[in-house]
């Protein structure tokens, strides 16, 4: 049966990676601690500050395959020069977190962007630390993500390395009666290289 969901799950990134114009906006929930087989979906809000400023909107499936690996598949409209996208990501557990350790893993990803008139693929290394930690008696699980990509530009046929920094928290909701199994997330993402400043904020609801 394990076997079975991976093959489907790649399936669907496959799908993803031949359909329409799209771009990896964010790490998203894919460093919260879901349980085995837990799934997860998401409406976000993005805010791009920099070049091709704009605000959009996002939709995220986040699913842990098994222990220390997780997925997740998204796409997202915007305003400005960054239109659309689509991506799907897999995070690899390296190092849980456990006492004083934080979570380490790397997040990989592929997406497909229309940008300024163009369309991009990009492919992205994220090195990951997470930790769970006490906020007024609740829990969260802020993080820092390093992503370094290679965009390959589809109309000229050329490519450029991209590097960010992303710095965000994942929590449950639990400070709001009747919505605690809700999942904020907020993120900030700042450009390094070729990239560009954004803002994220997105609730998710786990689906089983």
């Amino acid at each position: 049966m394990g076997l079975s969901n991976n093959r489907h799950c790649l399936a669907g990134i496959l799908a993803l990676m031949v359909s329409s114009q799209v771009f990896a906006y964010g790490v998203g929930v894919s460093t919260f601690p879901l349980a085995p087989q837990k799934r997860m979906v998401s409406a976000e809000f993005s805010g791009v500050m920099s070049n091709g400023a704009g605000a959009g909107v996002q939709a995220r499936f986040t699913q842990n395959l098994n222990v220390g690996t997780t997925l997740d598949l998204g796409m997202g409209i915007s305003s400005g020069e960054r239109s659309s996208r689509i991506f799907a990501g897999m995070d690899y557990e390296l190092f849980p977190d456990y006492e004083k350790q934080p979570r380490m893993s790397i997040k990989v990803s592929l997406a497909n962007a229309h940008e300024f008139g163009q369309t991009y693929n990009l492919l992205t290394v994220a090195p990951t630390f997470s930790k769970g930690l006490s906020f007024w008696g609740k829990e969260g699980y802020p993080y820092v993500a390093i992503p370094y990509g290679v965009s390959l530009n589809n109309n000229t046929k050329t490519y450029e390395t991209t590097l960010n920094l992303a710095m965000g928290a994942n929590a449950p909701l639990a400070f709001i009666e009747g919505y605690e199994k809700l999942i904020g997330n907020v993120e900030l993402s700042a450009g390094l290289k070729d990239s560009f400043t954004a803002i994220f904020m997105g609730v998710s609801y786990p689906i089983n």
